[in-house]
């Protein structure tokens, strides 16, 4: 408590027995001089002899000149404009706790000046706040009412809607908190950018509250409101969902919504089987009326050794149109899992795995345009990988001896004397196979693709397995394929047992507060969406 009555200079300031002696001696001031009975005494260490200083310090002003005016003890002794520079600084979560120290604490983190630089520098408002004066909203409104009581929903989120989840960004958009819903482009067209569109936004009108408003269809804004259920979960309704409904009835909100979200008419797909699932996600999306919950999903975490950098992709899947994907790394594994999902396979599940220890290396062009070729070449890795795990598991049940420690050098197969030298040429051909030197690139014949606009190099192929399944996500199993890495932003997968291949294109977006603080942290996410639709 000492040490906070000094610096605020709201109790007597304490000094040591030497600082008093020079006031006794230079003001006349007849006081006892104030000491702390916890510094032991003052400076001279409790054994007297005040006067004979204070004899000595006269003596040295009368030949050095006056004392230099002495630096400032309480910070309630520097000037108000620089107190205000000092505050601003502070996070602004700290300033309340400040404020309870006294009266002029108090009233100096009322001034605009200090909410407005931390509305800009923890939230990146921009705006001319000024203007909210007119309205009677100050800068510290925004800040208490608006941008830190919603903190927690800033950030990337999944929304609950069945097997067809979704991406949810929440941003800060001038003076407004708004839940953008990430679309992919329309299909095939990987490359095109994300298409947006609000769900919802939150403003401050008046001093009282904010105000939660549904953009959810075509009628303008309307009242909303947001629950937050817990830090990494928030759920949104709309109090009027009557401004949802179109004048031409439903058939007019399924040609609105097609034209939305597929950009054609239902006439123009041919596909009869294709038409029913497009029929069937606007039946089963349109009955939430944007009353919905929300999960909070992270970008996975990048590391130096990753093939490349991960983030989120857009790619195709056949009748089920464009989906985003999740590429995250860990390991010797590189993971593919679903933001956005169709009946078959949901959201939240991994689409493809790819063994980063198992390259392919392809044929030649002539041999690569073979479908059987390729499924000879596939189907001997996938048998020396199960050769693999199968030893593994051995090896951890303890039945495996000294020799199986030496065929992990050469799964499946004896290493005779004097061929070990083999094992790193493979190693080496493993690191060869992933460093940038493109090398031609054809689909074989027979594989079906929606977008034949691929690319026609390739850096590096890998064995991996896809994730397939009946209608309602049954049956699943993973089935071999070939991940096929184009460049940076760019890759490709061959079902094999499907005959198809799916293009992914990266989503070239800069997501704000969606980093993960852990792998850990990361890792559990990444389960806890594979359990909601497993």
């Amino acid at each position: 408590m000492a040490v906070c009555a000094r610096l605020c200079g709201v109790g007597p300031v304490r000094g040591c027995r030497r600082r008093g002696a020079q006031r006794k001696g230079t003001s006349g001031d007849s006081s006892e001089p104030d000491t702390d009975p916890e510094e032991g005494g003052g400076c001279d260490g409790g054994g007297g002899g005040g006067e004979e200083a204070s004899e000595d310090e006269a003596r040295e002003e009368r030949i050095e000149g006056p004392t230099p005016r002495r630096a400032p003890l309480s910070l309630l002794e520097l000037p108000p404009e620089l107190l205000v520079q000092i505050f601003g600084s502070l996070p602004g979560p700290d300033l309340p706790s400040l404020a309870r120290v006294c009266t002029a604490f108090h009233r100096l983190l009322r001034t605009d000046t200090i909410w407005r630089r931390r509305c800009k520098e923890e939230y990146g408002v921009c705006e001319n706040l000024r203007k909210l004066e007119i309205t009677g909203v100050s800068c510290r409104d925004v800040y208490a009412k608006l941008l830190h009581r919603y903190r927690h929903i800033l950030g990337l989120w999944q929304p609950d809607i069945g097997p067809y989840g979704g991406l949810l960004n929440v941003v800060v958009d001038g003076l407004f908190i708004i839940g953008w819903m990430y679309l992919p482009p329309h299909d095939p067209h990987v490359d095109d950018p994300m298409r947006f569109k609000p769900l919802f936004r939150i403003h401050l009108m008046e001093r009282k509250s904010a105000t939660v408003e549904c953009m959810y269809g075509h009628k303008g804004p309307h009242s909303g409101h947001i629950q937050i259920v817990k830090r990494d979960e928030f759920s949104t309704k709309c109090n009027q969902t009557d401004h949802h409904r179109m004048s031409g009835g439903r058939q007019e909100e399924f040609r609105t919504w097609l034209r939305e979200e597929w950009g054609r008419t239902l006439e123009d797909i041919f596909h009869e089987h294709m038409q029913e699932l497009i029929l069937m996600k606007f039946i089963y999306t349109s009955q939430y009326d944007n009353c919905l919950t929300y999960r909070r999903i992270y970008l996975p975490p990048q590391s130096p050794d990753d093939l490349i950098e991960p983030g989120l992709f857009k790619g195709t899947y056949g009748s089920h149109g464009l989906e985003i994907v999740m590429l995250s790394f860990h390991g010797k594994k590189a993971k593919g899992t679903k933001i956005t999902g169709d009946p078959n396979i949901p959201a939240g599940q991994q689409t493809v795995e790819i063994d980063l220890a198992h390259p392919i290396r392809l044929p030649d062009i002539e041999s690569l345009s073979n479908f059987s070729e390729l499924s000879r070449i596939v189907l001997e890795v996938e048998e020396r990988v199960r050769r693999e795990q199968q030893q593994q598991q051995q090896e951890e049940e303890g039945v495996q001896g000294e020799k199986g420690q030496e065929e992990v050098l050469q799964p499946g197969a004896a290493v005779p004397e004097g061929d070990g030298a083999e094992a790193p040429e493979e190693e080496e051909g493993a690191v060869a196979a992933q460093t940038p030197s493109p090398c031609p690139f054809v689909l074989p014949g027979g594989i079906a693709s929606r977008n034949e606009d691929y690319p026609r190099t390739c850096r590096a192929c890998f064995y991996g397995t896809g994730l397939i399944a009946g209608h309602g996500f049954t049956s699943p199993e993973r089935t071999p394929g070939v991940f096929v890495l184009f460049d940076n932003d760019r890759f490709g997968f061959i079902w094999l047992e499907l005959q198809s291949f799916s293009l992914y294109s990266r989503i070239k977006v800069s997501f704000q507060n969606a980093e993960a603080p852990s792998q850990d942290a990361f890792d559990e996410m990444l389960k806890n969406i594979q359990l909601l639709t497993s």
